[in-house]
Formats: C-alpha cells, sequence, structure tokens
C-alpha cells in the first residue's frame, strides 16, 4: 500500500499472527521509530530481543515494496510509523498438583511499519547557533558575588 500527502511517498508492511506479545514487540519498535531505514537495520542487528528478527522481516518487506513497487530507494526513507497492535490469544492449559490447571495465554500481534521519503528540507542541514552569553555574566575566571533576594534589596531600599 502506498500513500501520498505533503508529496511524501510512504509504503506499508504488516506482519500479522507474530508469534511474541505486542507489549514486548513494542518495546524494540520504540528503538526504531523515527530512523533512516540503514540505521533502523544496525539497531535491529544488535537488539537482543526475539521480536527484533520478525520486526526485521517487517522491515526488509517494507523496504522490497518501496524499491519494486514504487521505485524508491531503500537507504533514503525514513520508519515514520511503527505499532504492534494486538492479536487473538491462544490459550492453552498445562496441569497442576491435585487435579488443578494453569491457563497459559500464547499471545500474538499484528505488526505495521509505514515508511516514508525524507522531504528534502530536512536533508540540507542548518547552521547551528552558538550559546550566546548573557550581558550579566562576569568573564571567565572571575566569580560573580551572590546576588540579594527581593527582601534585602526592599530593605537595603527602605535604609
Amino acid at each position: 500500500m502506498a500513500q501520498v500527502a505533503d508529496d511524501r511517498m510512504r509504503v506499508r508492511a504488516q506482519a500479522k499472527w507474530v508469534r511474541t506479545s505486542a507489549r514486548k514487540a513494542r518495546l524494540v519498535l520504540d528503538h526504531i521509530r523515527g530512523r533512516s531505514v540503514p540505521e533502523a537495520r544496525t539497531i535491529l542487528a544488535f537488539t537482543q530481543r526475539a521480536a527484533a528478527t520478525d520486526i526485521e522481516k517487517v522491515l526488509r518487506s517494507a523496504v522490497a515494496n518501496a524499491e519494486a513497487n514504487h521505485g524508491l530507494d531503500g537507504d533514503e526513507l525514513v520508519v515514520e510509523a511503527a505499532f504492534a497492535d494486538e492479536g487473538p490469544t491462544l490459550k492453552r492449559w498445562k496441569p497442576r498438583a491435585r487435579g488443578r490447571v494453569n491457563r497459559i495465554r500464547k499471545r500474538t500481534c499484528h505488526v505495521t511499519l509505514v515508511l516514508a521519503e525524507v522531504p528534502e528540507a530536512s536533508t540540507r542541514k542548518r547552521p547551528r547557533k552558538q550559546a550566546e552569553t548573557p550581558a550579566s555574566a562576569p568573564p571567565d575566571g572571575e566569580a560573580s558575588a551572590p546576588k540579594a533576594t527581593t527582601r534585602r534589596r526592599k530593605k537595603e531600599a527602605v535604609a
């Protein structure tokens, strides 16, 4: 799926019924949201969570969709949105002592990644402003005298 808004092409890829909980997948997705595709690939390669492998497959799929279907360059894309919705939960049970049962919930999630082109305005680097020192700041090396509080000033003004 591709969406065009703001003159930026967006490409989406989704993996459904991924066998990890949405809560665990969101921890990994928070790391790559807003990053460029090469940077996101590097982060996912060194993330030790199991959800990172599934998310990396979705990222590869989204880049392949962008390149094959829309002629975009994969390295020029940014992860605009990354989210994991809850999928259906498989309910299993485990036998326990004295004929009891514990429920086991095998959770699933649907992982969605939206990639967008980098806008041209943000590709240009803006010059950084230098930190301006206030006019009342003392020159380097000199210690400034502690300022009087408002009560002291009022007492001094009265006296």
